[in-house]
């Protein structure tokens, strides 16, 4: 989850605490908190909070999400975002709270982040078009879905061992019990959830293997990735089939790879800024979405 905390608040996602301008002009001098010999007001944080980087990126985040929220609100329900969390729940179960802490965030905040991603690809499929010459180069290396087994060890040598023992007539399903360090998969046969080319969770050596795999083949040799050594099993290969079957995942693969491109997002953000007409009305905030639109068209 780490990998996608960093993506989730690279440029989107909401930061905890803020204090706009329209918040501290109800009662600017209504005290935050207070000390022996003196207090701090409303207006005093928020001066010091708008100078502050951390600030100046909480008011450009809320801006965005706003503006998002208002243009493609509807195109994104709580369903979706349930479904997304609930997803991360499972995934990690019980130690599903201590890795939000990990990342400072908690389950409300984790949701904003999703809520936002969601708004945010929304905005990128409206603003951004795949093109046929887009389609055509993913199609090359396309692979359509496939489901494997595999057994995670940390030595090479223990990961030939095993493939030995599969040729002597072991069962893969107890191998994987007795061997494998996948708590997740080992008393599941090892068996992973189907995946294509366009997964983004699995390493791309161990893809790349199993891909090579037909119907009821084993590795020959350990595939090596930042996990371990595996010992893959292929246990459905489909044949690719035509590309009209495999549009929407080919375009759905376009558009990931589009999201973690830094600058296509910041002109999708622009276009959702530009549309939605921010007005600035502090000057000393009026560099706060510089990054994704001229300041003088944000000082009225």
């Amino acid at each position: 989850m780490k990998s996608y905390m960093k993506k989730a608040t690279a440029v989107l996602a909401v930061a905890g605490i803020a204090l706009t301008a329209t918040a501290c002009s109800n009662g600017s001098n209504q005290t935050v908190a207070s000390y022996k010999g003196g207090k701090i007001t409303q207006q005093q944080y928020y001066d010091e909070m708008k100078k502050s980087q951390a600030g100046q990126s909480t008011l450009a985040n809320m801006i965005i999400n706003r503006a998002l929220e208002e243009q493609y609100g509807s195109k994104v329900s709580k369903k979706q975002i349930d479904k997304q969390f609930n997803n991360y729940k499972k995934q990690y179960g019980s130690q599903f709270s201590a890795v939000l802490q990990q990342n400072g965030m908690t389950q409300s905040s984790f949701k904003q982040n999703l809520k936002t991603n969601l708004l945010s690809e929304a905005a990128l499929k409206n603003i951004k078009k795949v093109s046929k010459k887009q389609e055509q180069e993913a199609w090359k290396s396309y692979q359509p879905k496939v489901t494997v087994q595999h057994i995670l060890v940390a030595k090479k040598s223990t990961a030939e061992d095993i493939i030995k023992q599969l040729k002597d007539g072991k069962s893969f399903s107890s191998l994987a019990k007795k061997y494998s360090l996948d708590t997740a998969t080992k008393n599941k046969a090892g068996k992973l959830p189907a995946f294509d080319s366009t997964d983004t969770t699995l390493d791309s050596t161990f893809k790349t293997s199993a891909f090579k795999l037909k119907t009821g083949e084993v590795t020959e040799t350990p595939v090596k990735s930042q996990s371990g050594y595996h010992v893959i099993k292929m246990i459905n290969h489909p044949a690719k089939g035509s590309f009209a079957s495999h549009k929407k995942a080919i375009d759905d693969q376009i558009y990931a790879s589009m999201a973690q491109d830094q600058e296509t997002m910041r002109s999708v953000i622009a276009t959702v800024l530009k549309k939605a007409d921010v007005s600035i009305k502090d000057s000393d905030l009026k560099n706060v979405l510089s990054s994704y639109v001229s300041t003088n068209n944000l000082n009225k």
